[in-house]
């Protein structure tokens, strides 16, 4: 098939969440003997040269660069408007030509978006089948900002909220099927009652990469892995250094904490003042300071989809303590291949449990490692997505062919 390919971030190198999914279906496609052309947006000169290497993986990409101050008048200039603001943030004249260009030079048997964001340019396509690939559902991740953020930043991020969540009911009905990340994000789509045929697959991780080594763990040491310039990343972990980190160093008063992540704001870098924390800042590669902790946190408030990170650290051999919410984007079962808390007193006894047991520390590295071979494997999820595209196909034409 020749298919136009339609993502929000720039898909390589597949560095971070809203690369990695992408990359891996581009990948696979191409693999597969599909002809695939890649549509998206550098937001700097050096990420559109890096994005050069995308060539070896599909036929053709085009890339739009856009800048910062004019993507954030595009959002304002939307407030005012049913349209939500973060659909102009990802909104580009010079990729919407190209898109229209490509459109009208050559023949299409499948145009597969990434990201409701991006949706916008082709939505209005009738004669070519369209996937969407949500992700994760947008909308739900600005109104559950509006539970976190003082007002009137509060009423700004309901509002956002509100105006994703009527752009996603009303894109979904423009494609002939569409996904999810996760189960729970899938159910939350179904919830929609749009008509349109929906499914999911889930993220998987490079467990060749990803993979435990000799290398000795430090049974004092805990990590958590992501950027920082990220609310969600920032919020935790703000809560947690708080409400958590004190407890824990009055029982084990050598307990040290490395937050490794790029781009730490300067609330983040404060955190570097208590006793015992380390915030890294951009590191060339976050490896060496997981499989060197003795486990892994990803105390998330806000999470939608699957956190990669929790995959990365359990596809190592690290046992990871994670929220509720963040624990429903992985297939994997709390208690038996990670643990799972809400308290500050829950996440202390888990946390503790690990650390004071090295045979339960070594028993859930072995399970979780397990689980991600097992259930987020990349090819067993592209195989779903395969189904997936052949499920879309038929959809639009056997809805031709109900017209005709």
């Amino acid at each position: 098939m020749n298919i136009l390919y339609i993502c929000h971030r720039f898909p390589f190198p597949p560095k971070r969440g809203g690369k990695i999914r992408p990359f891996n279906m581009i990948r696979h496609l191409s693999a597969s003997g599909h002809r695939v052309t890649v549509c998206s947006l550098a937001r700097s000169p050096e990420e559109a040269a890096e994005g050069q290497g995308i060539a070896a993986h599909c036929a053709a990409f085009e890339v739009a660069q856009v800048s910062g101050p004019l993507q954030a008048l595009r959002m304002v200039a939307r407030l005012p408007l049913a349209t939500p603001s973060s659909m102009g943030f990802f909104f580009s004249p010079s990729l919407q030509a190209s898109v229209q260009r490509l459109l009208g030079a050559q023949k299409w048997d499948l145009i597969f978006v990434h990201c409701s964001s991006v949706a916008q340019y082709v939505e209005q396509v009738r004669d070519v089948p369209k996937i969407l690939d949500f992700g994760d559902m947008d909308s739900q991740k600005w109104l559950e900002y509006a539970n976190y953020k003082p007002f009137p930043l509060s009423l700004g991020y309901r509002l956002e909220g509100t105006k994703m969540l009527a752009a996603e009911k009303r894109l979904a009905q423009r494609f002939d099927l569409c996904t999810a990340t996760t189960r729970a994000e899938w159910e939350t789509l179904e919830s929609y009652r749009t008509g349109v045929p929906t499914d999911w697959f889930p993220n998987g991780v490079d467990a060749d990469f990803f993979c435990p080594t000799d290398e000795a763990y430090d049974a004092d040491t805990l990590s958590f892995i992501g950027r920082m310039d990220y609310y969600p990343n920032q919020e935790c972990m703000a809560r947690f250094c708080t409400q958590i980190w004190p407890a824990l160093k009055s029982r084990r008063p050598q307990l040290k904490l490395l937050i490794v992540g790029a781009d730490p704001s300067p609330e983040m870098r404060k955190l570097g003042d208590l006793p015992g924390v380390t915030v890294t800042g951009s590191v060339p590669d976050v490896r060496p300071f997981v499989r060197r902790s003795a486990l892994m946190v990803a105390p998330l408030n806000i999470a939608r989809g699957t956190q990669n990170k929790i995959l990365e650290a359990m596809a190592m051999g690290v046992p990871v303590v994670t929220s509720r919410v963040a624990a429903g984007g992985v297939d994997a079962e709390s208690v038996t291949h990670f643990l799972v808390a809400d308290t500050p007193q829950e996440y202390s006894d888990a946390i503790l449990r690990i650390l004071d047991d090295p045979a339960e520390r070594q028993r859930l590295a072995l399970a979780g490692r397990q689980r991600m071979l097992s259930n987020h494997a990349w090819p067993h999820s592209m195989e779903r997505l395969d189904r997936i595209i052949d499920r879309g196909v038929g959809n639009f034409w056997e809805s031709k062919g109900k017209l005709a």
